[in-house]
């Protein structure tokens, strides 16, 4: 990133930069994170799905979510982001789950739809209150 950075910022504003963004790990959803709970607690499965750098799992660790879902699937460690096909074939995989059981939860509209393209769910976060309604079928 700071070599990208580099030739337009120069060598401190860049390193600078770099750093900035290296601190930011991220917030959770107070409402949404309960509902996760509620819904592993019922012996549903829920993966952890994001394009993301090979931080990833650190970031969840520092937020103390890191066992609050079954699987972490990061674009970084699979090689290829979303919305390829190959990521979310990658997702319901490593999640063990088939495609078309998975509900696919994103705030991008393209990546929802992607994802319903190769057979899944779909839904377009939008706050933890649609969520549940997907979620109970509504």
């Amino acid at each position: 990133i700071a070599a990208r950075l580099l030739p337009a910022y120069g060598i401190e504003v860049a390193a600078d930069l770099v750093t900035d963004w290296s601190e930011l790990v991220g917030t959770v959803d107070a409402e949404v994170r309960a509902l996760l709970a509620e819904v592993r607690a019922g012996g549903v499965r829920v993966a952890l799905v994001s394009n993301a750098t090979t931080r990833l799992e650190d970031d969840l660790a520092v937020l103390g979510v890191a066992g609050e879902v079954d699987v972490v699937v990061s674009s970084a460690r699979l090689g290829v982001a979303k919305p390829e096909p190959a990521f979310y074939f990658a997702a319901a995989q490593l999640a063990e789950v088939e495609a078309h059981r998975c509900l696919f939860v994103d705030d991008a509209a393209v990546h929802v739809e992607v994802a319903q393209a190769v057979g899944m769910q779909g839904h377009l976060f939008q706050g933890a209150a649609g969520l549940r309604a997907a979620l109970d079928g509504d």
